[in-house]
């Protein structure tokens, strides 16, 4: 795996810290090389992906972007597993666009939230005109679109862009304690969870309450499912094998 930008796996969780500087197409790479891997990796619950220098994500130049044609957001909106993103600074332009690809986003207080390309006579492409306002609703997604405006992780919380705001220092150890916690759940579970909320928003009530329920029914044939009733009559802590 490149040096650049890297990740570790522990009991379940990985961890995937991103290279430092604008994004491009390594980064892209690296990416979606890391992602594939871990869906591969039936050992793997969930995943926190984090910067590994003082911002979390920036924003890729216009004319590097125009060049050549890549994506952040795909591969990690690729995986399986629940993904955590732990904002540890700034998140601009495809930054936010490939926080938003991820399941939830933790903040630090000091983090910066913006998607800048009307400024530059562009708009978003990877992404955030169709995550954003399934997030925080089609008004607001539109004025930080449209605006390009900068909004503070205070704001980005009052939004519901994100899910929670800590101090700085403690937001990669958030997104772990999380990330932990989540590993310790059924692997099947975690996904079929992940599945019918996102295949669900894009059908009718109807079709997307009968896809809860089919994936409910489909989790009975797994080992895990049968661990987890063994594990509540016995008084214990379930022990699941991603079976």
């Amino acid at each position: 795996m490149s040096s650049t930008t890297t990740y570790e796996c522990d009991r379940g969780l990985a961890v995937i810290r991103l290279a430092q500087g604008l994004p491009g197409p390594d980064l892209a790479a690296e990416l979606a090389s890391i992602c594939d891997e871990l869906n591969y990796d039936t050992e793997i619950r969930a995943a926190v992906i984090s910067g590994s220098g003082p911002v979390f994500c920036g924003d890729v130049a216009s004319a590097n972007r125009t060049q050549t044609a890549f994506s952040l957001s795909a591969p990690v909106a690729s995986l399986n597993c629940p993904v955590i993103a732990a904002i540890n600074g700034d998140a601009t332009g495809m930054g936010l666009e490939l926080a938003l690809a991820c399941d939830i986003r933790i903040a630090a207080d000091t983090a910066l939230f913006s998607l800048p390309g009307i400024e530059r006579g562009l708009i978003p492409s990877d992404g955030a005109t169709q995550r954003l306002p399934r997030l925080i609703g089609r008004a607001m997604a539109m004025e930080l679109m449209l605006t390009g405006d900068t909004i503070s992780a205070a704001e980005a919380l009052r939004i519901g862009l994100v899910s929670r705001v800590v101090p700085a220092k403690d937001v990669l150890n958030a997104g772990l304690e999380m990330g932990r916690e989540m590993a310790g759940k059924a692997s099947w579970a975690l996904r079929f969870c992940k599945e019918a909320v996102y295949k669900g928003l894009d059908r009718t009530l109807a079709q997307g309450l009968q896809l809860e329920g089919d994936l409910y029914f489909l989790l009975h044939t797994t080992e895990d499912r049968t661990e987890g009733i063994n594990a509540f009559k016995e008084k214990r802590k379930p022990e699941f094998k991603g079976k």
